[in-house]
């Protein structure tokens, strides 16, 4: 299992309708969420920014991320939801939420 975190921020302007559909994400996304080995999958917000944690519990992360991604259902999801999103400046090439490095944890 390995965790992964990650940050954008939220348009003031969307802030509510982000927490509407958060608040009743659609089954399909949900189960291609799982289906993708992807687990205990968390968005924290703080003013703008979002905080996504979840933990990967598969053996190809490129792969479960490429099936996610070809999703007809997930694009659309993704198509309401990126509008209403700020990416960093400084996250990497071909991130849309900037990934981040772990420097502590503690079970």
């Amino acid at each position: 299992m390995k965790r992964y975190g990650s940050v954008i921020r939220v348009r003031h302007e969307s802030l509510d309708a982000y927490k509407r559909y958060h608040a009743a994400v659609w089954p399909e996304v949900l189960d291609m969420i799982h289906r993708c080995n992807i687990r205990n999958y968390s968005i924290y917000l703080k003013d703008d920014l979002l905080f996504g944690y979840f933990e990967y519990h598969g053996s190809d992360y490129a792969a479960d991320m490429a099936k996610m991604a070809a999703d007809p259902k997930t694009q659309e999801w993704w198509s309401v939801m990126m509008p209403m999103q700020n990416p960093l400046p400084t996250r990497e090439e071909g991130e849309w939420w900037a990934n981040m490095e772990e420097v502590f944890h503690c079970d």
